[in-house]
């Protein structure tokens, strides 16, 4: 199993840290989601042409994280329209597409949703964008495994924390251990991925805890993460 991760940020870089994974950089190595002629980085190049892609899975981490920004075209370009291609371009070549997205899609569900609930997201061009693609794949993609997740940086790096955010997520070396299982794991489909309820100041012990700003902040974006409990015990336990 040949694996490439695109985008290089905080998840992409500790994944590849913990595996070793080729990766493909939006800044080093010039690659742009949103333009496929930068798409030959992800192929072997034969007589000028890019006839073979060396790879069975790509893992996109690429995404725009400005949550709370209301720059639509933005969000929609790199969020949605660039999925698009790569899903496109993973179908043309039979490469099995891993897709990072968020548990944002989720924040205006009551109670933590399964995989299999309508997400309803928050008002935000991130969110929405976030789970477009999601549905774009659903619809489109041969073989694919979306991740829905949310990390932070270990340690936090930050004085102060929001208190009262209730979250699934975890530091980034925690997600990205339980990405990597469902990757070696072949699984399929949507998983929510993360560990449980807590607070977001529950990763930042050490942080002043403030509270949130009155803007439109999800309060409560946490998963039921059943279907990953049982596909991590059927295939890791021992």
């Amino acid at each position: 199993m040949k694996v490439l991760i695109l985008g290089d940020g905080l998840l992409g870089k500790e994944i590849s840290k913990q595996t070793g994974w080729d990766v493909i950089s939006r800044k080093k190595d010039k690659f742009d989601i949103t333009d496929k002629d930068t798409y030959y980085l992800m192929t072997e190049i034969f007589h000028g042409a890019a006839q073979v892609v060396n790879y069975d899975i790509i893992v996109n981490c690429i995404a725009n994280t400005d949550t709370y920004s209301d720059n639509k075209e933005l969000h929609w370009d790199v969020n949605y329209k660039g999925v698009s291609n790569l899903v496109d371009f993973c179908n043309r070549w039979k490469i099995k597409l891993v897709h990072i997205s968020t548990e944002f899609v989720y924040a205006n569900n009551i109670v933590p949703p399964t995989e299999i609930d309508l997400p309803l997201p928050d008002n935000t061009w991130y969110a929405y964008t976030k789970l477009l693609a999601d549905e774009y794949i659903k619809l489109n993609s041969l073989d694919y495994l979306i991740c829905r997740e949310l990390h932070k940086p270990s340690p936090f790096p930050y004085d102060k924390v929001w208190d009262l955010i209730l979250t699934s997520g975890d530091t980034v070396d925690n997600i990205s251990k339980l990405i990597i299982k469902l990757i070696k794991g072949n699984a399929y489909g949507i998983y929510n991925v993360g560990t449980g309820d807590k607070s977001l100041a529950n990763l930042a012990p050490d942080s002043e805890k403030i509270s949130p700003p009155d803007v439109n902040i999800p309060r409560d974006t946490r998963m039921n993460i059943e279907k990953l409990n049982k596909f991590l015990k059927i295939n890791y336990e021992k």
